[in-house]
């Protein structure tokens, strides 16, 4: 079971609220138009919105079906209530996604996953907290928490990273994060900007 994460940068009160994730702005730009993204652990869609809005067509991904319903209506996005940390199956193919969008929410046994995923040269945009952050508040337990380079350690065979920042942040709220942006394959790709 994961903590209480209402209080977490840009979560607006509740998970997946607010505005979108700095990072998750700056490398969406290298994502086409009719691109397929999974939103996992979406909350209330703020990255899903954001994408659709922009003509990706979004896969949001919650185990929360209140959260989910903030969502639901808006075109581009597809809705899918689903609990990995039940246990529950991935209800996609290998190999369905041009990009996966994770913020706040760390799932060990689930990350490599993830990868398999991703169509080769597909995207992954992660951000989450990391050692440090009980400093500040929830989460503050080890289990959700990442340690030092584990997003670069994770990514290190099968991925190309793009960009990786790990270290406190001041704004939209104090928190020790890591976030990282890696390319499904050994080929760097298009840089946003």
């Amino acid at each position: 079971m994961s903590e209480s994460i209402s209080h977490l940068p840009g979560a607006a009160g509740k998970h997946g609220g607010g505005m979108p994730s700095g990072w998750v702005l700056r490398f969406a730009d290298v994502l086409s138009v009719g691109s397929c993204v999974l939103d996992l652990a979406c909350g209330q869609g703020r990255h899903a919105r954001w994408l659709a809005d922009r003509g990706c067509q979004v896969t949001a991904v919650d185990r929360d079906p209140a959260a989910l319903a903030a969502v639901a209506s808006c075109p581009g996005v597809t809705t899918c209530e689903l609990d990995l940390e039940s246990g529950a199956a991935w209800p996609w193919a290998d190999a369905a996604f041009d990009a996966i969008v994770v913020t706040n929410y760390l799932h060990r046994p689930s990350f490599d996953h993830l990868g398999a995923l991703l169509r080769p040269g597909g995207v992954l945009i992660y951000e989450t907290f990391m050692l440090g952050n009980a400093i500040f508040g929830k989460p503050s337990n080890p289990d959700f928490l990442l340690m030092p380079g584990e997003l670069l350690e994770r990514t290190r065979d099968g991925f190309t990273v793009i960009a990786f920042e790990q270290g406190e942040i001041t704004r939209p709220a104090p928190a020790m994060v890591q976030r990282i942006c890696a390319r499904k394959g050994d080929t760097p790709g298009r840089l946003p900007g």
